[in-house]
């Protein structure tokens, strides 16, 4: 069986009771952990990719912390641009912490090493990593065993995804960070990230890529630059990985999604082609 693993971004919870653009993070947290719990429960782990919170605040860690204290598995908690580091890392166990005291860390599974990176500048909403992060990530990289492969976490996406306002607020030192990976990209088996509230799948320089919808709010698909930047009240989602010796899939699943489910093939004693042109509209 596949290796699996649950990618979660986004969650801007609030403090308890609150709402965000008209709707209950929590609710929809907690309904996304009962989609897992109910239907991937056989997963290894959890990565939640950043923006755990909306505004940094003690409560709403706690609150976000009651909230995952119901999934059926561990979890890693990345900080993202709307987090505050150290009420972070005060307030969850499952965040990693690097010797600089950065929301950093790995973790070791059968199919590589799962590299956990903070991007937050918590004096902007752009992505940045510092001289000390950088350090910390070239020696984790060049650490690992030769034939090791890499699978990287991370809030800020590295490069432009098109969504002008989001690509404003990408991560700073893009360049610096693509020089640094560049001895490893033929190891690098995928790239997951958060922070743009977009189901977005690619490569970067041949890495494969993917990130996903939060679990509150979304960020409207526009490309021209000179749109207004919007929010949008867009089906949530997880993601599910499977991944194998060979292959690696990403399924972005809209976890509240209503819309009718019915059989491709029709009852007994039902003509096929009849069936499918005669099917009532709900």
């Amino acid at each position: 069986m596949p290796f699996k693993f649950i990618h979660i971004t986004d969650t801007h919870l609030a403090n308890p009771g609150s709402t965000l653009y008209g709707l209950d993070p929590r609710a929809r947290l907690d309904a996304a952990i009962a989609d897992i719990n109910t239907h991937q429960s056989d997963a290894a782990f959890a990565v939640v990719t950043g923006d755990l919170t909306h505004w940094g605040e003690a409560d709403s860690y706690a609150n976000f912390a009651d909230a995952m204290a119901a999934l059926k598995m561990p979890y890693i908690a990345m900080v993202g641009n709307h987090d505050r580091r150290v009420t972070c890392l005060d307030s969850l166990k499952a965040a990693p912490r690097d010797s600089n005291g950065f929301v950093q860390g790995t973790r070791t599974t059968e199919h590589g090493l799962f590299v956990f990176l903070d991007t937050l500048d918590e004096t902007s909403h752009a992505g940045e990593m510092c001289p000390k992060r950088f350090d910390w990530l070239a020696k984790t990289l060049a650490a690992a065993p030769d034939d090791q492969q890499f699978v990287v976490f991370m809030h800020h996406p590295p490069f432009p995804v098109g969504v002008h306002a989001m690509d404003e607020i990408g991560l700073k030192q893009s360049a610096e960070f693509a020089e640094l990976i560049a001895p490893y990209r033929s190891r690098i088996r995928h790239l997951f990230f958060g922070h743009v509230h977009r189901p977005i799948f690619g490569s970067y320089g041949k890495i494969p890529f993917s990130t996903l919808r939060g679990t509150n709010h979304q960020v409207w698909f526009e490309l021209d630059a000179g749109a207004p930047h919007l929010a949008s009240h867009e089906p949530p989602a997880h993601g599910v990985v499977l991944i194998d010796d060979d292959n690696l899939v990403v399924h972005s699943h809209d976890f509240l999604d209503t819309s009718l489910r019915f059989p491709f093939e029709p009852p007994a004693g039902v003509d096929g082609r009849d069936y499918a042109l005669n099917f009532p509209a709900r």
